[in-house]
């Protein structure tokens, strides 16, 4: 992964609504497929794992870049957040399903983002993400096309492990 490119993606993202920060994401460890961040935004540490999908499939031309995350902020007590930059725009009223080991999961979308619609639903995905093997994300983008991205799930716990070190 472009490691540069890729922080200064997830910051856009990840950060939202963002008033103010310190600092640009800084790689703190890679563990398999999935890579440990961490920034300060108003002062306050916010910690994040992120991944890559390993395949891409779906008739398009043009596509960004595509991320699952998983963040944590201390200071707003958010734990296990999930979300999914798509690299396009989804379908007004759509949503993506995540796959994990058999187990699926409904996120909610809105523009190139989609995320969990309750905190016990990102722990159970967080939870999953940790423990699973491979992990399938369906989307349709504004213009009707029908993705499916495979993201491999090698060094997830580690990379979680690592992010709760940081972000305590």
């Amino acid at each position: 992964m472009k490691k540069t490119c890729i922080a200064l993606i997830l910051l856009a993202f990840v950060s939202i609504p963002m008033a103010a920060f310190a600092g640009q994401p800084r790689l703190m460890a890679s563990h398999g497929d999935w890579e440990v961040y961490v920034f300060f935004e108003d002062n306050n540490k916010v910690c994040y794992i992120a991944s890559q999908p390993k395949a891409s499939e779906g008739d398009y031309t043009r596509r960004g870049e595509i991320f699952a995350l998983i963040t944590q902020r201390p200071a707003d007590s958010t734990r296990d957040v999930f979300s999914y930059i798509t690299g396009y725009t989804y379908k007004a009223g759509s949503e993506a399903t995540v796959i994990i080991d058999g187990e699926e999961f409904s996120l909610f979308t809105q523009d190139e983002t989609a995320w969990t619609p309750d905190s016990e639903t990102d722990s159970k995905l967080a939870n999953a993400i940790k423990n699973g093997s491979k992990m399938v994300v369906k989307g349709t983008s504004s213009r009707g096309t029908l993705t499916t991205d495979t993201f491999s799930l090698s060094g997830s716990s580690k990379a979680y492990e690592r992010m709760n070190q940081e972000c305590r």
